[in-house]
């Protein structure tokens, strides 16, 4: 399989989890957004559907009540307590959660990609996608001093066009501007 060109797409992976995708996804809305139409978009891959959580333990059962291979929401609430509704808090016009076999992520962003317009500008969270597609941008965030890196993330690393290495909290302001660059070159 090809991999799918994305050019108005910023993927930001993590070599593990509360790393800190969704505060840079996040500030880069809030930065372009007066400048383009953004779309927000969360991935989550999930290897099967026989109830295991890909984050482990028990889980909340939202992925495995998955009906297909893929679902598409649409996140309508920027005041809850979730990844997808901070992004919709930031400015995005739209954001999505696309969860799906890790079998499927192609057909389910081929899927989506038909209802975002062609010219919005994507800030997507994932690892696992970038296996399918070539955004315009792969920032991978590296903040695991003494975890193992997840393995979504050591499968793509080596195709990060930024690596930022540990807490960039205090710096996203430099981060932003890094980013800027890369997608200017």
């Amino acid at each position: 399989m090809e991999e799918l060109y994305i050019h108005q797409m910023v993927l930001i992976g993590s070599t593990g989890r509360n790393s800190g995708k969704t505060v840079l996804a996040a500030a880069l809305i809030r930065k372009w957004k007066n400048d383009c139409p953004i779309v927000g978009l969360k991935i989550t891959t999930v290897q099967e559907k026989d109830g295991k959580c890909p984050r482990g333990g028990a889980g909340c059962g939202v992925c495995s009540s998955m009906d297909g291979s893929y679902e598409i929401y649409e996140e309508v609430n920027q005041n809850a307590n979730k990844d997808t509704s901070r992004l919709l808090s930031a400015g995005a016009e739209k954001v999505y959660w696309l969860k799906t076999l890790k079998s499927h992520i192609y057909e389910g962003i081929k899927k989506l990609l038909e209802i975002i317009p062609e010219n919005d500008l994507i800030i997507c969270e994932s690892n696992s996608l970038r296996n399918v597609v070539r955004p315009r941008s792969f920032i991978m965030l590296n903040n695991q001093v003494n975890a193992p890196i997840k393995k979504s993330a050591g499968e793509v690393m080596h195709k990060a066009d930024i690596i930022i290495d540990f807490d960039f909290s205090n710096d996203v302001d430099a981060i932003v501007k890094k980013i800027e660059l890369q997608m200017r070159g």
